[in-house]
């Protein structure tokens, strides 16, 4: 019994020496390949996350989903920022011709833009006086003379800048009995407008209105033949004045009573008022252009009556 515990002891002995000298070797065997040694691993990822396997060939590979926390949220009161805007090319340069001598705007190739008629003064519109047949003036002044009316013949008035009267004539009485004042230069197609309106609805109104006042016995008028664009204004269209269309009513005097001035009646409920408005609205029967106190500013004072000609008859009353 005791040598066999001898020899027991005697064997871990020569293994213990055994293993005391033995060596392992420098470099170990080297694991095979996994097939997605391509890619790397991070080595801060843990080692418990797991490895997609590729994708079948022919299929595409899900794309990585981004991260919620990279994704930056603009705030409620800040847009997006909108794309870029693609760089444009740059214009080229303009070709400089030689210096313009002075008192020169514009190249020779371009000359300065003509302003419209609502822009020139009198001088810059170059008009000429529009002439007047022998036979239609003597037809017209035939008429005045059969309606009573008083007048003359004057000389041939040219003021230039197109302002001035071919057959101009001189009216004292628009109709008989009733004086003009002052007495009006104007053409004879104008005059005959007005005898027309005074005899056939002047009068009448003022004997159905206004019968108290008596017979109307002259006519005030404010403008008749005038050199000026239109209101008087420094620039604009040439005013019918300057051509001896246009005749300006300022008021009517009757031989009993004061006189009836044109003013702003729209809201005059007297029978003056409803005269007014009934010879103004008439006015539109023989003239081409109305305007009264209320049209504007420029006639609060007075009735304007022209006979300027209008494509298709077209008249402005108002």
């Amino acid at each position: 019994m005791r040598l066999r515990k001898l020899s027991i002891l005697a064997i871990l002995l020569a293994a213990t020496a055994f293993l005391a000298g033995a060596r392992l070797p420098q470099q170990g065997p080297l694991p095979e390949p996994r097939p997605d040694a391509g890619q790397a691993a991070s080595p801060t990822s843990p080692a418990s996350e797991k490895t997609e396997p590729p994708a079948p060939e022919g299929v595409p590979a899900p794309q990585p989903k981004p991260d919620a926390k990279d994704q930056e949220t603009p705030a409620p009161d800040q847009p997006s920022a909108p794309p870029a805007e693609p760089a444009k090319p740059e214009p080229a340069e303009p070709v400089q011709g030689p210096p313009l001598p002075p008192g020169h705007l514009e190249s020779p190739q371009m000359p300065p833009a003509e302003k419209p008629p609502g822009e020139q003064t009198l001088e810059e519109q170059h008009l000429t006086i529009e002439p007047e047949s022998d036979a239609e003036h003597a037809e017209c002044t035939a008429a005045l003379k059969a309606l009573g009316v008083v007048f003359k013949e004057a000389p041939r008035i040219d003021d230039g800048n197109g302002c001035g009267i071919d057959k101009p004539i001189i009216v004292s009485e628009a109709l008989p009995g009733i004086t003009l004042k002052p007495e009006a230069t104007i053409r004879c197609p104008a005059a005959l407008a007005l005898a027309r309106w005074m005899k056939e609805s002047v009068i009448p109104a003022a004997s159905a209105a206004l019968p108290e006042q008596g017979r109307l016995t002259s006519v005030n008028q404010a403008t008749s033949y005038m050199c000026r664009l239109r209101n008087g204004a420094e620039t604009g269209k040439i005013s019918e004045h300057a051509r001896g269309n246009a005749i300006d009513i300022a008021s009517f005097h009757f031989e009993k009573g004061e006189d009836v001035a044109v003013r702003s009646r729209r809201e005059d409920s007297t029978l003056t008022g409803a005269f007014q408005r009934t010879v103004s609205a008439a006015g539109c029967l023989y003239f081409t252009t109305v305007l009264d106190p209320e049209s504007d500013a420029a006639h609060e004072t007075h009735f304007h009556l022209d006979i300027i000609e209008r494509k298709g008859g077209y008249r402005y009353c108002h």
